[in-house]
């Protein structure tokens, strides 16, 4: 680290604390040159996660946009917005644990899907959908034999309605 005062390498870290917000560690350091005193953020970089779309058009991963449509599947069911942000932040944590840089739109939503299945079944409905994009009443009534026929079982850190 240089000081930003002289160009000196040489500091020493008199103080270390994590940000306000959480995301960074800050360092509050001291040239050995000059004696001047500086502040440094350190900050875990994360490498991009694309999203390669079903027209193979690629985007940015954008958690905002998972949480949204998670959260337009279970409106008005009762289901908290802290459950809603546990499930994006486990899909997002699975797949930056994977270290994939590149995960296909078809495994977000089959991950939201298997958590919605456990969560809320009036919410995976809503969300398959959508997602599986119905076009007539018969996709719909399939969706609805498989859905009571299927026995998941519960992603880690969601429990069934009820068991809360």
């Amino acid at each position: 680290m240089r000081c930003p005062f002289c160009i000196s390498e040489d500091s020493r870290v008199v103080d270390s604390r994590d940000s306000e917000a959480g995301d960074a560690i800050r360092r509050r350091r001291e040239c050995l040159q000059c004696g001047r005193r500086y502040t440094t953020y350190e900050r875990m970089e994360e490498s991009p996660l694309v999203v390669v779309k079903r027209s193979g058009s690629e985007e940015l991963f954008t958690r905002a946009k998972l949480l949204n449509g998670l959260l337009r599947a279970s409106e008005k069911r009762g289901i908290s917005l802290d459950r809603i942000e546990l499930i994006a932040d486990e899909i997002e944590g699975e797949l930056r644990c994977e270290s994939v840089h590149q995960v296909s739109s078809v495994e977000i939503g089959e991950r939201a899907l298997r958590h919605l299945r456990v969560l809320d079944r009036v919410a995976y409905i809503r969300f398959a959908s959508v997602y599986r994009q119905f076009e007539d009443i018969e996709e719909f009534e399939t969706e609805l034999v498989r859905l009571e026929a299927s026995e998941d079982p519960v992603p880690l850190g969601v429990l069934p309605m009820g068991r809360q």
